[in-house]
């Protein structure tokens, strides 16, 4: 299959993800926006498109002009095209967007290893039918998804104690996940010297969390690996 990648900062790749696609021959094309890359125009050509999280907000376009170029191509591939996508905090946001959501600020922020309760319309789900009805995941964002509510192709697939849209889907193809289970046993540490990511870690949390989320982040770590497995293979399996 032939993966292509939206990267808003070169440390937030696919992760446990990329290792386990390229270990089984699969094609990934990665596309650094931050650094200037451009979108293939050639979208037909791709299977499946992932947009990963960044230190970065929706709606900065005038910060981060590439944002334009990325919310058309996302809406290309997913609404005309109508091919698989996965959209991983800040990639979630961007399709909530695409689907006419808004992006609002958090209330509150979620920084650290959360529970997530699936709804029950993702034990049919053709990605997270495997999942367990509840567990821990990675979340490190300030902003999040609202007003799908209305929209009848989106189905609400799971949810944390404050932040309602944690996955959703639209008509069972594109998929919006607002937390990370992708991660590898040195994510935590490598976003934690992000400035804007230490910040909101201690802005939440307090000075000196991110030794404490590290921590987390070996006890989780194995679970979320498995997780990441579950969703790999079911997008192999459902989107080839």
């Amino acid at each position: 299959m032939n993966f292509l990648s939206l990267q808003h900062i070169s440390i937030e790749d696919p992760g446990y993800l990329k290792d386990l696609l390229l270990a089984d021959g699969h094609h990934l094309t990665t596309i650094e926006l931050d650094e200037g890359e451009r979108i293939p125009t050639n979208l037909d050509s791709f299977d499946v498109m992932f947009s990963m999280g960044g230190p970065m907000d929706t709606w900065m376009e005038s910060d981060y002009p590439w944002f334009v170029d990325e919310k058309k191509s996302i809406k290309e591939f997913v609404l005309n095209l109508q091919k698989p996508f996965v959209g991983f905090c800040l990639g979630c946001q961007l399709l909530g967007e695409v689907l006419g959501g808004n992006v609002v600020k958090s209330q509150p922020p979620e920084i650290g290893f959360l529970d997530i309760e699936l709804k029950k319309p993702a034990s049919y789900d053709p990605l997270f039918s495997n999942f367990p009805n509840k567990f821990k995941a990675l979340q490190w964002h300030s902003y999040e998804v609202q007003g799908l509510d209305e929209n009848p192709d989106i189905n609400l697939l799971g949810s944390s104690e404050s932040t309602k849209y944690q996955i959703f889907n639209y008509k069972n193809y594109a998929y919006g996940i607002q937390f990370h289970i992708e991660i590898k046993n040195d994510t935590v540490s490598n976003w934690g010297n992000v400035p804007e990511y230490k910040k909101a870690l201690e802005d939440t949390l307090g000075e000196g969390s991110l030794n404490k989320m590290e921590l987390e982040s070996e006890k989780y770590l194995h679970d979320m690996n498995q997780l990441s497995l579950s969703l790999y293979q079911k997008i192999i399996t459902n989107f080839k």
